[in-house]
């Protein structure tokens, strides 16, 4: 789907969830995410899910006989655009924030809404720090880079144990994150990796980047990265080394990757969660996207759905829209959500579901491993 697709989807949600009058009380709540950059596509698909769970709330009445609208902000997955955003929201008074998507952006940003008493749930911010580090403000609906790395290690050892393996992250909290967890999985079961190098992200040309990786003779290409970097590298670094293999992590999710790599990408493995559209809790939700919207919910759409419903599930087990009531709710409660029937433990990491499953992209989208 085009970004102007896209953009006109966003607009189309956003005029239901913004049309709360001003006979109604009002709930303030933010989404934060990058739109615009490398991350863009998974900021999109957050953004997406988020307005869709809210115009649903708002449809049967809201929450607690209020209307939700939102604020939606751009931290381009960058630290310093992230803490203004932040603070931006904190301003106009909050009580929610659906996000970050990436990890550095989540960190950024964490102890302002710490600081102002409002509630953060990610549905994309893998690394551990967010929620090792953070506070009981926030949560996450997505796996954690420690298991995510462990599981990429094993795949590489138990595949490519005597092949020429290449480890690359972007230098970022989350690409070198997982990179780096990886590397020391792969290399507690013994198999050393021919380089492991940074990069930096944003580029149009990775020349440098591709002429070590054929110096190497590396056939396998694990990296830690933005599905924007990873196609452009792909697409180039097969140009010389057409047999790469490239394998990656969550960030892949996107309908974008495979047009950005164009052919390079088919083939290519990574890791994310399971693929909600496939629960059967999230088969009306599913539905109405593609019938109501022709939109696919790829990605982390509907995770970004599922932390809405969790958060306002919470708020009704309270009956109170006060953090501490809501936070105390979120860690003791389960909650009957499109991801299934979820819960949070004391860091607000999420359970009562599988963090992460393969993946493969086959010519224009991703199939989970058989």
């Amino acid at each position: 789907m085009t970004v102007g697709i896209i953009g006109g989807l966003i607009g189309a949600v956003a005029s239901i969830v913004w049309a709360a009058t001003a006979a109604h009380a009002e709930i303030k709540i933010g989404i934060a995410g990058p739109l615009s950059g490398s991350a863009l596509p998974s900021g999109e698909q957050q953004e997406i899910g988020a307005l869709k769970a809210i115009s649903h709330l708002n449809g049967k009445g809201g929450l607690l006989g209020q209307e939700i609208v939102v604020t939606s902000v751009d931290d381009a997955c960058e630290p310093k655009q992230a803490g203004a955003a932040a603070r931006q929201l904190a301003s106009e008074g909050v009580i929610l924030v659906i996000g970050h998507v990436c990890s550095s952006a989540s960190l950024a940003a964490s102890k302002t809404y710490e600081e102002a008493g409002i509630i953060m749930i990610s549905p994309a911010s893998t690394n551990p720090k967010v929620t090792d580090e953070g506070g009981r403000n926030v949560f996450r609906v997505i796996g954690r880079d420690d298991q995510q790395g462990t599981i990429a290690g094993n795949y590489l050892a138990d595949e490519y144990a005597n092949s020429k393996i290449a480890i690359l992250h972007d230098g970022q909290i989350y690409g070198q994150g997982l990179a780096e967890f990886t590397k020391r999985q792969l290399n507690q079961r013994g198999v050393t990796e021919v380089i492991f190098d940074s990069y930096t992200p944003e580029q149009m040309d990775y020349k440098s980047v591709i002429d070590n990786l054929v110096d190497a003779k590396v056939e396998v290409l694990y990296v830690g990265g933005y599905q924007g970097d990873i196609g452009i590298i792909i697409r180039q670094a097969k140009k010389i080394l057409p047999n790469l293999k490239l394998i990656s992590g969550d960030s892949l999710v996107s309908e974008d990757f495979p047009i950005i790599a164009g052919e390079a990408g088919v083939g290519a493995y990574f890791t994310f969660g399971p693929d909600i559209r496939l629960n059967p809790e999230a088969a009306t939700v599913t539905a109405a996207f593609r019938n109501e919207d022709d939109y696919e919910p790829a990605g982390y759409t509907l995770y970004s759905y599922g932390a809405v419903q969790a958060w306002a599930q919470a708020v009704q087990q309270a009956g109170s829209l006060k953090p501490d009531a809501v936070i105390n709710a979120l860690i003791a409660g389960s909650f009957d959500t499109v991801l299934g029937k979820i819960g949070f433990d004391d860091k607000g990491d999420v359970t009562g579901m599988s963090p992460f499953v393969w993946y493969v992209f086959e010519e224009e989208s991703y199939v989970p491993v058989e």
